[in-house]
This record gives structure tokens, sequence and C-alpha cells, in this order.
């Protein structure tokens, strides 16, 4: 007994180490930035390079451990003055801090550095990155969760007079790491003041009646998470998640909509929904329309496309432009081709190229994309598209492929997990002349490229930044058959 209360005692933790004079060296994956000390790799948030920082290490592994600046001794030339209060609090803008075009190079290395070590393929030059025309508020989408408990940094808890409880509700965003805890934002600079102001007010009118903030480890609580959107039309929609208890929470709910449709004659799309679910996803669920019409419109070029709250559209409109058509010139459409765009969404790609295209064939997972997909076609008087619902390795077989003809050239645009084996398998058999593959993640696009590579050549790149003052990038590759 005696020998096994010493074991246990020999594991206690040691404390963690203080890295003093340490100077940052370079920007790293997830928007964190890396310097060395004595042979060992340290990760970094919310610094950049050439800043001399004293250094706490939180996480200790064999190869590399993660730690948070406790003193700045020397600021670096380069770094420039966040723009928003809740810089570094937020799990949000992580490279406020970094110069725009200092964010564009790292982004241009990061894809450089995850094609050439994971996809180990021939590459061409790459094009330089293509920049974001807005900075600030380029958002047409964000959504905010609430809790009945906010996050305090330690500041502020230092600053509460003795006494106070801390049991006050927030709007807001989640912290890094942490999917209970919500600091609330007073204003954030990625989309349309009229933003905040919705926000701001939702927030006011819930606190000043009493109505109870979703807690999320009891999952009870009236207001839950809040979706706003706009468009380059002008149109604003929002929706509301409520998690009814209690007797009376359903006039409580319909209250507060009426406030905001008469608050906000700017919404043109009200929604709300009644969440019972263990978490916030609502695809599944059947959304009551309070106000105005059941969808939005964008714009791109002469085409309109329909948005509704369960449809998915490139969150920054205009970059989506820019980079649709980096697609659309990859593709190199003469007017005869037949083209399958796999993960078409909404069929915003579909639609963008079908002009240039014999036929368009789409498929998405999501049977409302598809939906809104088909209406784009309609609204936009575009009758070469067709369109398919269910999981792409399901729907795109050679049977498929059979019936509706082999494509001179495939468009895919995958979520962040990249390209079932199978469905690059019926690729490769389906043998289009070209492949334009557009992802939001370099890392899986590079795993994809290197199972395509013993057909299919890369000819050009092109990264493209969606997210300013994220670490994330997307990027365009053109693969054309060997």
């Amino acid at each position: 007994m005696h020998r096994n209360t010493k074991q246990i005692m020999s594991r206690k933790r040691k404390p963690l180490p203080i890295l003093e004079n340490v100077t940052i060296e370079a920007v790293a994956a997830e928007g964190k930035c890396v310097a060395h000390v004595d042979d060992k790799v340290v990760f970094i948030p919310f610094v950049v390079p050439g800043d001399v920082v004293d250094l706490q290490v939180r996480k200790k592994k064999r190869s590399y451990c993660e730690a948070t600046v406790i003193r700045f001794l020397k600021k670096s030339t380069i770094r420039v003055e966040p723009m928003c209060e809740h810089f570094g609090i937020c799990g949000g803008c992580k490279w406020q801090n970094l110069p725009y075009n200092e964010q564009l190079k790292a982004k241009h290395q990061q894809v450089y550095d995850q094609l050439s070590r994971i996809g180990k393929v021939e590459l061409p030059e790459f094009r330089p990155i293509m920049g974001s025309v807005h900075t600030k508020e380029y958002r047409n989408k964000l959504e905010f969760g609430c809790a009945n408990k906010r996050w305090f940094t330690e500041e502020e808890l230092k600053a509460l007079p003795e006494g106070v409880g801390l049991s006050e509700g927030a709007i807001g965003f989640h912290i890094t790491g942490a999917f209970d805890k919500i600091y609330p934002i007073k204003k954030c600079w990625l989309m349309d003041n009229l933003c905040n102001e919705i926000r701001n007010d939702i927030y006011d009118y819930a606190r000043n009646i009493g109505m109870k903030f979703y807690d999320n480890r009891a999952q009870h609580g009236l207001l839950r998470d809040i979706m706003v959107r706009n468009s380059n039309t002008g149109e604003w929609m929002v929706l509301i998640q409520f998690h009814y208890d209690e007797e009376g929470d359903d006039k409580r709910a319909e209250a507060l909509m009426q406030h905001i449709a008469d608050r906000f004659p700017q919404i043109t799309s009200l929604f709300y929904v009644d969440n019972q679910k263990g978490n916030d996803t609502f695809n599944d669920l059947e959304l009551t329309l309070f106000k105005g019409n059941d969808h939005i419109f964008e714009t791109m070029e002469e085409l309109k496309f329909k948005v509704g709250p369960k449809s998915f559209y490139q969150t920054n409109t205009e970059q989506a432009y820019h980079l649709y058509a980096v697609a659309r010139e990859f593709a190199n459409l003469s007017g005869n081709e037949l083209v399958y765009d796999l993960y078409t969404g909404t069929g915003t790609i579909a639609n963008f190229v079908a002009k240039k295209a014999k036929k368009v064939i789409g498929i998405e997972y999501v049977p409302e994309a598809i939906e809104d997909a088909k209406v784009n076609s309609e609204v936009n008087k575009i009758n070469n598209t067709l369109f398919y619902a269910g999981d792409m390795k399901d729907i795109l077989t050679e049977d498929f492929i059979h019936e509706h003809g082999r494509p001179d050239v495939i468009i895919t645009d995958p979520p962040r997990a990249g390209m079932h084996q199978d469905v690059i398998n019926v690729i490769l058999g389906a043998s289009p002349k070209r492949i334009v593959y557009v992802s939001c993640n370099p890392a899986t696009q590079a795993r994809d490229l290197a199972l395509l590579d013993a057909d299919y050549k890369v000819t050009t790149v092109q990264p493209v930044d969606m997210f300013p003052h994220t670490p994330h990038v997307e990027n365009v590759v053109l693969l054309e058959k060997r």
C-alpha cells in the first residue's frame, strides 16, 4: 500500500517551465507562431515574427510544446494594432496583429508547404495568392452562441466588485477550445455593423425582461443561438434558436420575434425554431418563418442565387466571385463539354459555368441545397443543368456515369475532409480531360492530389484568401490528364 502511494505521488506533474527572452521566428499552422528553445519547437498564439517574449509553457510533448506570452520584452516592427477590442479572447480572428500583406505571405507558404510535403507531387510555380477585396465587414453570415454564464478573462475577474455573482448571460463567440464558454461580443468587425446592432439589441431585450439564456451543460434555458445573414442585394436574414423548457416559453419567444421585427425593418427574412437537440445544428429541423420571405438573394455577374437559412453559400460574397472565376477559367470551357460539379451546394459553381458548357450535372449531399440549386437554374433561365441529392460515394458510381455520360471536365469543391477514396476511384474511372479542385483545406487537397497523381498532372495552382485575419485559405488546382 505504501509503495502504491509512492508511485502515485511520483507521477505528480512537475510545474511547467517559463521560457525567457524567446524570439518569435515565423508563422506556423492554425494561426500560431513558432520559436525554437534548446532544440524544442514551441508554438505560441497571438504573437508575430520578431516579437521577443517570456513564455509560460502550457502543454509539453516530447518533440514540441505550446506556450502563451506572460511578458513582451520587445515588440516586432511588423506588428500592427488589432482593430477589435475582443482580439485574443474570442476564438475567431487570430491574425489581426499581423499586417495583411504578411498574412497573405503566410497563407501562400502554407499552401506550398502542404501541397509539397503532404502531396509529394510535381508542382508548377504557384500563382501569387489572390487577396480579399475587403478585410473588414467581408462576411455575409455570422452565428452567435448564447450562454447563461458568460466567460470572464482573468483581468475582468480581478476587476469585479466583491460579492458580484458570475451568472451574467452572454451572446457572443466561443472562446478557443471550449464548447460551453461564450465571450460576450460588443462589436465584431467581420460583418456590416447592423449585425452588431441586432445582436446587442436582442441581448438588451432578453436581459431586461429576464429571459433565460441557454445553459450548454445542463441543456436548458430559452435563448440558445442566433444566425445573421446579409447579401449584396441589401437583404437581411435572422434565425433565432430557442429551447422551450417551461410553459409560456413559446409566447416569450414570439414576443422577442415581434420586438426584432418592429425594431429592425431591414430584416427581410425572419425565422425561429425550437431546438431540443443536444447540439445547435438545425438542418434537420422545421423552421418557422415569422416575417418576410423564406430566402434572400445574392448576385454574381448577371446571375441571382436564392439563399435559404439552410443553404450553403460562401461567406465572403465578393471573394467567392473571384474564387469561382478562377474555377471557370481553369475549366476552360468552349461550350461543348459535359461538366460534373461535385459537392455543388446550392449550385453556385454549376450555374456560374453553365452558359459556357453543353451540360452541367451537380451532386450534393443536402437535399434542401439541391432544391435551391434547381430554383437557381430556373430563376436564371438556365436549362442545361441537372442536380442530384445524396451521398457522393453512393451517387457518383460507374452506373451513374454510364447513364449520364463521361464528363469532359470535373469541378470538385469538397468539405474540409476532402474526397472519399471511392469518389476518387470513380473520378479516375471517368477519366475527364481536366479536374478543377477547389479546396478549403490544402492538407486534405494535397492527400487527394497524391491519389490522382498517376493519371493527372497538377498544371496550375491559385491560392485565394477568403478569410482575412484567420489562418484559413482556399486553393484552386487544375489537373490535366497525363
